[in-house]
């Protein structure tokens, strides 16, 4: 069963959850609002499904709510900041603050972070700088969910990246993806709705492909091998040592650069598996256009770009070929219109943490 539930209710209810533990409204709401627009924009696998997660980390400890991110170390254009085990939607809003910031006084704001936590989706903080017209760029390394090419035990993350790029007539091109095949989200909504994933995502404690989305979640909380396969998928005849390539490459620009954890070193469990701090790792980077060329001539030519594209010839059977982002778009109007979707089991779990943090539940 399907609940369609009012977003700006939602976010209200989400803003109230994360209130509970003493965090101000307004970086509650930035955290609810994180949340919301991934459901509005159909990527559920980061949406409120995951509300649990972060209320079991300020639980426990694992997630310092009340804890602030601090600047390490500064210059005009770049900056690296720790998240000091906060939630990574804090850090990653006041970290995507400092770049746009910088980038409107010099051009370009990279700011790198570690010791932070999962920051929810990567497009959130492109969508800041896109607002501020700038050309955005966000990436985060996560837990290890993902063997290398030929590998069977997980050890690096699912590492997404995002860039956004102002237009003027079509809508803005918005880049949104997981360097994995599918992000783990994926996989729990098939464990949820108990059906095959398909051939392909993931492989098992062997290394090799499976389609018991409910097998490979286990052997990944246990630690038994298999996991997520690179974008590519397994070996090399997809290309899968590509997305392996480019997973590394968000590991250096957000782990290594930073001076923070990297690979198999993110989110590793204490003595005796006792749960601590994740030590994930981000990445920003905002460009002034201007600095570049005129904005208008940018604005043209992207749209130009996209036009060449949705207009050129389509495959046998097909009406449309996308833009990054488009459908993302489409479903968030929908889905403010009709409602969020939430599945049974993810309306149930909202309803037990309303009871257990004792805030009002009118979804």
């Amino acid at each position: 069963m399907t609940r369609y539930v009012n977003d700006s209710d939602l976010l209200q209810f989400v803003q109230d959850v994360f209130s509970s533990f003493g965090i101000s409204r307004e970086n509650a709401l930035i955290c609810a609002d994180n949340l919301v627009l991934a459901d509005l924009r159909g990527v559920s696998s980061h949406g409120v499904a995951r509300l649990r997660r972060y209320v079991d980390g300020m639980t426990n400890g694992t997630i310092l709510p009340h804890s602030e991110p601090w600047v390490v170390r500064e210059a005009p254009s770049t900056a690296t900041v720790d998240g000091r085990a906060g939630l990574g939607q804090i850090t990653g809003h006041f970290s995507t603050g400092m770049a746009i910031e910088k980038a409107k006084k010099t051009g370009v704001g990279i700011v790198a972070v570690r010791n932070s936590n999962h920051y929810g989706i990567a497009g959130y903080y492109t969508q800041m700088m896109l607002e501020a017209g700038l050309l955005g760029i966000s990436m985060t390394n996560t837990a290890p969910l993902v063997v290398p090419t030929f590998g069977r035990k997980m050890i690096i993350g699912t590492n997404p990246i995002s860039l956004t790029a102002p237009t003027k007539r079509n809508r803005p091109f918005f880049l949104d993806m997981a360097t994995s095949v599918v992000p783990r989200g994926k996989l729990e909504v098939y464990d949820r709705m108990d059906r095959d994933m398909p051939a392909g995502w993931a492989v098992d404690s062997r290394g090799l492909t499976t389609t018991d989305a409910t097998e490979v979640l286990k052997n990944m909380v246990a630690r038994l091998g298999g996991g997520i396969l690179p974008l590519g998928g397994e070996g090399e005849l997809y290309g899968g040592h590509k997305g392996y390539g480019i997973a590394l490459l968000v590991d250096i620009l957000c782990g290594v650069l930073s001076g923070g954890a990297y690979a198999d070193m993110v989110d590793v469990k204490g003595p005796g598996g006792k749960g601590q701090p994740a030590r994930v790792a981000h990445f920003f980077m905002a460009l002034n256009i201007e600095n570049f060329v005129e904005l208008d001539v940018f604005q043209e030519k992207m749209d130009d770009l996209i036009d060449r594209l949705k207009e050129s010839e389509k495959a046998e059977g097909q009406e449309r070929i996308y833009i990054h982002g488009e459908k993302e778009y489409e479903l968030y109007e929908k889905h403010k219109s009709s409602g969020v979707p939430l599945e049974e089991p993810v309306f149930d779990s909202l309803k037990a943490i309303a009871l257990e943090r004792g805030v009002p539940f009118e979804l």
